[in-house]
């Protein structure tokens, strides 16, 4: 089974729990404040968190050399529903 199918079939089997993958240059090692928020680079939202693990580690390999750029994913889902209690649309 290729990886897109893989991914089709496991979005058809659970839900939808989207996660949004963006970074940029940090302004020290220690902070999660940007040196300039209007640079930061959003990769993209993702449907389940092994995508979107998948497009962060492509980004933070891309940008190994610069220690002071950092990626990061949101886990989106948890916003839309804090409670934790995934509904399904009606």
């Amino acid at each position: 089974m290729t990886e897109s199918a893989h991914d089709e079939v496991a979005s058809a089997e659970s839900p939808q729990l989207l996660h949004l993958v963006f970074g940029g240059e940090l302004k020290a090692l220690d902070s999660y404040e940007f040196r300039d928020p209007s640079k930061i680079d959003v990769v993209g939202i993702f449907p389940d968190y092994a995508s979107a693990e998948r497009a962060w580690r492509a980004k933070a390999q891309m940008t190994v050399d610069s220690a002071q750029v950092r990626y990061f994913i949101v886990h989106l889902h948890r916003f839309l529903d804090p409670s934790g209690l995934v509904r399904k649309p009606a």
